[in-house]
């Protein structure tokens, strides 16, 4: 398998697996993440999402270029037919917490795959670039999008016109990574995150990925109104009563989704 996925207390480890290859996705490996997004996404055993990449020296580079080859249908037949699109890195969306442990490159579409995590934590030695432009082409997994909502505008804009990789501490400096450590603690660090997160009320948990998610595009105003509501829905659950009962009780909640 070239994606492995492997569960252990509520949290998914999700591994690119080919490290001789920079962990750069084959059409096989495309096809495999997308069935493991789609199990994960509807198993009550997940909570919490890790994306990796096998190894210390990539997180992932991207398409494999070299068994990657252009699609026979025109764009049009795929955008506009009824032809089946392909699918696309940037598409991969779960109302799970995804937590992206970048270790070593994390170049065009890694970058991109990256960029769709809720929190990123990275190794010392990870570096990050979208350099498309320098062989004529664009970040078109959502990198245009998503990278100027993850930082300043600035910053932004000088990895998408340069196509510069910047290494960790400036991806810490500017936003796009939330933590850096060195490469040994990585896995460490992002399953202790997973783990504090994944003990929290899992339909609270998705609430707040969800409101976080559209408020991020709509107007302060209309963002409240869907926090009153998200409010009143979670306000009589299951969970919400035991958190309360077990802070009174002065011990730890046992939450179930519900």
């Amino acid at each position: 398998m070239t994606v492995s996925l492997e569960v252990n207390e509520f949290v998914a480890t999700v591994t690119l697996n080919r490290p001789e290859a920079m962990n750069a996705l084959d059409p096989d490996s495309v096809i495999q993440l997308q069935a493991i997004w789609q199990q994960i996404s509807y198993d009550a055993n997940v909570r919490v999402v890790i994306l990796t990449g096998a190894g210390d020296r990539s997180f992932c580079t991207g398409a494999d270029l070299k068994k990657t080859a252009p699609p026979a249908e025109s764009f049009a037949e795929l955008h506009y037919g009824s032809v089946r699109p392909a699918f696309n890195l940037g598409s991969l969306q779960t109302g799970k917490p995804v937590i992206g442990a970048i270790n070593g490159f994390a170049l065009g579409g890694g970058l991109e795959l990256a960029l769709q995590c809720d929190i990123r934590i990275a190794s010392d030695n990870a570096s990050f670039g979208l350099p498309e432009v320098c062989i004529g082409s664009i970040p078109g997994a959502g990198g245009t999008q998503r990278i100027i909502r993850a930082v300043g505008q600035s910053d932004a804009m000088f990895m998408l016109l340069t196509g510069a990789r910047i290494d960790a501490a400036e991806a810490l400096r500017i936003g796009l990574v939330s933590r850096v450590v060195a490469p040994p603690m990585l896995l460490e660090t992002a399953t202790s995150i997973a783990r504090q997160i994944a003990a929290n009320a899992p339909l609270a948990v998705a609430a707040v990925k969800k409101l976080s998610t559209i408020g991020r595009d709509t107007s302060l105003s209309a963002g409240l109104e869907l926090e009153q509501q998200a409010f009143g829905v979670l306000r009589n659950s299951e969970d919400r009563l035991e958190g309360r009962t077990a802070f009174v009780e002065k011990r730890k909640p046992v939450f179930r989704g519900k």
